[in-house]
């Protein structure tokens, strides 16, 4: 009998992952081994002697969200695929899953059997982009090699800036940021300068509008 394909779920959606996991049952030959609510979840519950041969990772997650946890795969376990499993569509939020590590990416509200061909195309050649996914990439390939470009420097943004970018659209002060970040307010005040400058832009309320475009919160 061949080995079933295991499978781990990242998603803070309680329903979404147990629905995925009745879908994902439902195929023949794969198996969930487990399911988590964000990465840092997935980090604690993972096991070296029983890794999964697929991650499926939403983005947007509290604690620890899927750029992260997705870069954190690829560093320590070069072995296990992620596919991306999101609802954002942006150009920004492919382009940093993929360079994060990410073998393919689909969105929530496709098609069933899109995931299934999307589990078969990785398992065989390593990858899978559909059509929407693909004309994104190719759109901002040269994109990514303009350092002024904002989605190229969206890709470069250390997890240190994309973190005080969060808490730009929250309503905490510098000083209550930069305790939270566990830095002086001078350092979070360096954060806000040096990212104005990157994305050329002037003021918080840039920075918030910045971050919710991205995807890096939601409304």
């Amino acid at each position: 009998m061949n080995k079933p394909i295991t499978i781990a779920i990242v998603d803070d959606h309680a329903m979404f992952r147990k629905s995925l996991a009745i879908l994902i049952g439902l195929l023949p030959g794969h198996k969930i081994l487990f399911d988590a609510s964000n990465g840092q979840d997935f980090i604690a519950q993972v096991k070296p002697e029983f890794l999964p041969d697929f991650v499926l990772m939403d983005i947007s997650m509290p604690v620890m969200d899927g750029y992260a946890c997705t870069a954190w795969i690829k560093k320590n376990l070069p072995s296990v695929k992620v596919l991306a499993l999101s609802t954002m569509d942006s150009d920004t939020a492919i382009i940093k899953m993929v360079k994060n590590g990410a073998k393919g990416y689909i969105l929530k509200d496709a098609d069933p059997d899109e995931l299934k061909i999307a589990l078969e195309e990785i398992q065989t050649t390593g990858y899978y982009y559909n059509e929407l996914v693909t004309r994104k990439i190719m759109r901002s390939v040269n994109h990514l090699a303009e350092d002024q470009h904002k989605t190229g420097i969206f890709a470069k943004l250390s997890e240190r800036e994309i973190e005080f970018l969060k808490l730009t659209c929250t309503e905490l002060t510098y000083k209550e940021i930069a305790d939270r970040l566990f830095v002086s307010v001078r350092t979070a005040e360096g954060y806000r300068d040096n990212l104005c400058e990157k994305l050329n832009l002037k003021s918080r309320v840039g920075l918030a509008m910045y971050a919710i475009k991205n995807g890096l919160v939601n409304l």
